[in-house]
């Protein structure tokens, strides 16, 4: 801890506090110990020793609680465990007291030894209790009532944290019960509380009027869903989570609809990913964006000797580099893409091993109003990184792609699939390794529903959705991105790796969700109709035959070679091509694409 934190004014009289009341506490208890010793008739001979004793005792003392950092717990975070550094502290104390003595023994003598355990007995005992005093004022104190009643899921040491959160004042509830179904949990007792089965939960609820429950479980996304819609069913309306990350301040937070969607693998391996980025120099495009900004960030968290973040948005990049700390190993390179040029002049001068390209136009309908910049941004784009990379001599190169590249309906799919194509067939010629990783939404990407729908829901306005049975897959962010590398990790160049996204989401269901966790139902929901170039569900894994990995969250999916020469030309066509011509030339290299025209119904 830095001086200038320790000497706070307020932290400053705390800590002069304590070690005034220790001293004098360490002194009583050594007079006390002698008193004990003497059956309260100290022999005038002792005097000496015992003032010798006091000042000796109480130097070790603060000089062991200082170095024990006592001084610096706030007496509201006493516990078990700075008592148990209290104990150890006089158990030292009384070795190194022994210690002197004997070396010192003519200075001391009289000295009985007996008075050096019952001092340390007593001192424990005294400094311990000055400190669990207001504790204990505190846990007796009444609720005031102001603040409203909860119930707590969950017998477990964050609900250890919550109640005493509550009975400190630093979170504004009252529990009226704890509840857990676990057999081995039901009739034991978590503080002042029996804990109950949750199938008691309803007859309370009605009769207390409670309205709100803190869940201090740590629960898989299933079973979490499965609690909330449990909770909701015994009309409780708002739920909140306890989490001990944070200021104590956040620890409680409404449960959000990334709580319940957030389908997190089980097969997340950090030391294939540091393995893959430890000491290796990195160059991510699209740095600044949902995807780009958690890739530098696991970059960085992973070791990255050089993280080289490449945005055309000065805001993005500038956003990013502050979000990392603007990190000793961040270069900035406010880059277009399809600038050659430009693009050629960051890979001579910094030489990357490594290149995650991210940037890329993602939007549907604005792809479908824009279908020349959409090829450009995307196909000549990605042309570039990719034939920089074998240029410069790149180790690997990782195109992070869609699953609306599946058997397209849209503009950007098409481009993203045209993109995976030239990529996997430049990995053919050359060293540089070069692998495509396709998956689905993530949680709270800009543009996304999940977005849209929480400012409708701050306006109060009603969601618009598309279409009644219009479904897609959503994962967190921070995990897709992690497979996304531990996919790299074991590519040896030429694949098109797909995440399993997990089951899809039924967009109505997600919207009646949120507007149910935002206790907004009335706002209702409004269907729009299709967009131009929306499909009602994405596809990742093109067949049951694709290969499993190591990982599996993880698969292999084939992709047909295709003449680089042949792609080279069509999109020349392409880019010379305009308005509907531009739909054509996509669908001669990618047969598949099947234009979905949709009008927006009024």
């Amino acid at each position: 801890m830095k001086l200038s934190e320790i000497f706070k004014p307020t932290k400053l009289r705390r800590i002069i506090f304590f070690i005034t009341c220790d001293i004098f506490v360490s002194i009583l208890a050594t007079i006390c110990a002698f008193f004990l010793r003497f059956n309260g008739d100290i022999p005038n001979e002792f005097y000496k020793g015992l003032l010798l004793g006091c000042v000796v005792l109480a130097a070790l003392k603060i000089i062991f609680l200082w170095t024990f950092k006592i001084y610096t717990v706030p007496w509201r975070f006493f516990g078990l465990y700075e008592a148990k550094k209290i104990f150890y502290v006089h158990l030292i104390v009384m070795a190194i007291f022994a210690v002197i003595f004997a070396i010192f023994s003519d200075i001391f003598q009289p000295f009985p030894r007996s008075v050096i355990i019952i001092d340390a007995a007593l001192s424990y005992i005294l400094i311990s209790g000055v400190r669990i005093s207001k504790r204990l004022f505190f846990d007796n104190a009444k609720i005031t009532s102001s603040n409203e009643p909860c119930v707590v899921i969950g017998a477990t040491k964050k609900a250890l944290h919550v109640l005493k959160g509550m009975k400190e004042g630093y979170i504004n509830y009252y529990a009226v019960g704890v509840f857990d179904d676990r057999k081995s949990m039901v009739g034991t007792s978590c503080e002042n509380f029996v804990v109950q089965p949750k199938s008691k939960l309803a007859n309370l609820i009605k009769s207390d009027e409670v309205k709100t429950a803190i869940i201090a479980l740590k629960l898989e996304q299933d079973e979490l869903k499965k609690l909330y819609d449990e909770l909701i069913g015994y009309g409780i309306k708002d739920v909140k989570i306890f989490s001990l990350i944070g200021d104590e301040e956040s620890k409680i937070r409404d449960i959000s609809i990334e709580d319940l969607l957030a389908r997190k693998p089980k097969d997340l391996d950090d030391s294939a990913v540091k393995e893959f980025l430890h000491d290796k120099v990195i160059l991510v495009t699209g740095a600044g964006g949902t995807i780009g900004s958690e890739i530098c960030k696991q970059c960085l968290k992973f070791g990255a000797k050089c993280l080289i973040m490449v945005d055309h948005s000065e805001f993005n990049l500038y956003k990013i580099d502050q979000e990392t700390n603007s990190d000793d190993r961040n270069i900035l390179k406010m880059v277009n893409i399809v600038d050659l040029a430009e693009i050629e002049e960051v890979f001579g001068e910094l030489k990357p091993e490594v290149v995650i390209h991210a940037a890329a136009y993602k939007h549907v309908p604005l792809c479908e109003l824009n279908p020349h910049m959409a090829v450009k941004n995307n196909i000549i784009g990605t042309k570039n990184i990719v034939d920089m990379s074998k240029k410069y001599g790149v180790k690997k190169v990782v195109i992070i792609s869609t699953d609306k590249a599946v058997r397209p309906t849209n503009i950007m799919g098409t481009t993203k699939r045209i993109c995976e194509i030239y990529a996997l067939n430049s990995s053919q010629i050359g060293k540089t390794e070069i692998v495509a990783v396709r998956f689905g939404n993530v949680l709270g990407s800009s543009g996304s529903v999940i977005p849209k729908f929480k400012s409708q829901i701050k306006a109060n306005h009603a969601l618009s959705v598309t279409h009644p049975d219009i479904v897609r897959y959503f994962m967190l962010v921070s995990e897709a991105c992690q497979l996304v590398l531990q996919a790299a990790s074991i590519a040896k160049g030429g694949e098109l790796f797909v995440l399993d996204m997990g089951e899809q989401v039924k967009i109505v269901d997600l919207a009646k969700k949120m507007l149910q966790l935002a206790n907004k139902a009335e706002l209702g929901i409004e269907f729009v109709g299709l967009r131009p170039g929306e499909k009602l569900y994405e596809e990742v894994l093109i067949d049951e035959n694709d290969k499993k990995t190591e990982f599996e969250s993880i698969f292999v999916t084939s992709s047909s070679s295709y003449d680089l020469e042949k792609l080279n030309l069509q999109i020349k066509e392409i880019l010379n091509s305009q308005g509907d011509e531009v739909a054509l030339k996509l669908k001669e290299i990618v047969p598949e694409f099947n234009h979905a025209l949709n009008k927006k119904e009024n």
